[in-house]
């Protein structure tokens, strides 16, 4: 029996760019049984009268609050019904065989527990955004995507297989691998999430994969901005918080003294030679929270739309 896909994807005032990737995914995909589940996160009007109208095949959920990234994904979950569930940003577009390449590699690989296919920025669409990530080192947080800005001559398609982390912008998992790992964290809001949970993934026995003959382009950064003071809080705040939540004891005290010492001084001084300085706040703010909220905290200590 062909197992089940739920895909599930999460909208916050961009409901023009979720119409685009439902059309894609309706225009590519040939995989069945198959629901798409879309969690509206609080947008200002609300998308889902109109959308019922025109998708009366898609399930929709409307959150009248922002739940962040992983909060509305974690919603999508509570409605799917799927043996395995695709996890898309909004701001994505599907090709032929998405669905059916990803799940062929769960089929085959039993002891995977999340998989991401190749990305390619959609604004040029020869162009990596994803072919895997390096392993983190957790002494500095700092890993490299795979691939980025280089042009796709199929350099990077025979490492298929294993990688340091799936791209949060599209990834697949079996609902049994949901069950024994757990939900995507909701502390984090922003960024650091997808990471913290393969983490997550892996202490639960699992690998984690990546298939460069599965592709996604993906319109980066459409909901938070290129560069802005809530995106520049919560990459700061989230990367000291991945160490604290992942870490040892040792690990943390020399990553502690390296942002301290290397990373804040740095980007200090980029903020102010880039007529940035209201940033300096921002990242002082990310430390201090870090500084005064224990790892599971619910406070985001940064005004978002609710």
């Amino acid at each position: 029996m062909t197992k089940s896909v739920s895909i599930i994807t999460v909208n916050f005032n961009h409901s023009h760019v979720t119409d685009a990737m439902l059309d894609s995914v309706f225009a590519t995909n040939t995989y069945s049984p198959i629901e798409i589940i879309v969690v509206d996160n609080g947008s200002t009007i609300d998308p889902v009268p109109a959308w019922k109208i025109k998708y009366p095949t898609v399930q929709f959920i409307r959150s009248e609050s922002n739940l962040g990234f992983a909060g509305g994904n974690n919603l999508g979950i509570k409605y799917a019904k799927g043996d395995y569930l695709f996890f898309v940003n909004n701001d994505t577009e599907f090709t032929e065989g998405l669905v059916t390449k990803l799940v062929t590699t769960l089929e085959e690989h039993p002891e995977a527990g999340i998989v991401s296919p190749k990305i390619r920025y959609f604004d040029q669409p020869d162009m990596l955004q994803y072919a895997g990530f390096t392993p983190m080192n957790y002494y500095t947080a700092r890993n490299s995507c795979i691939g980025q800005f280089e042009k796709d001559n199929g350099q990077y398609d025979n490492l298929t297989g294993e990688t340091g982390y799936i791209h949060g912008a599209a990834m697949m998992m079996p609902r049994k691998v949901l069950e024994k790992a757990g939900l995507m964290p909701e502390n984090y809001f922003l960024y650091y999430e997808e990471m913290d949970w393969c983490e997550m993934i892996k202490r639960a026995g699992y690998t984690i994969r990546v298939n460069m003959q599965a592709l996604i382009y993906h319109k980066e950064s459409i909901s938070v901005g290129s560069k802005s003071a809530l995106k520049e809080f919560f990459m700061n705040r989230n990367r000291l918080l991945f160490i604290r939540r992942n870490c040892a004891l040792f690990t943390k005290g020399i990553f502690w003294t390296y942002f301290l010492c290397v990373v804040t001084p740095r980007n200090i001084l980029n903020y102010i030679k880039e007529k940035q300085r209201p940033f300096i706040g921002v990242l002082l703010k990310a430390i201090w929270w870090n500084m005064t909220h224990s790892i599971n905290s619910t406070d985001l200590g940064y005004p978002v739309k609710k």
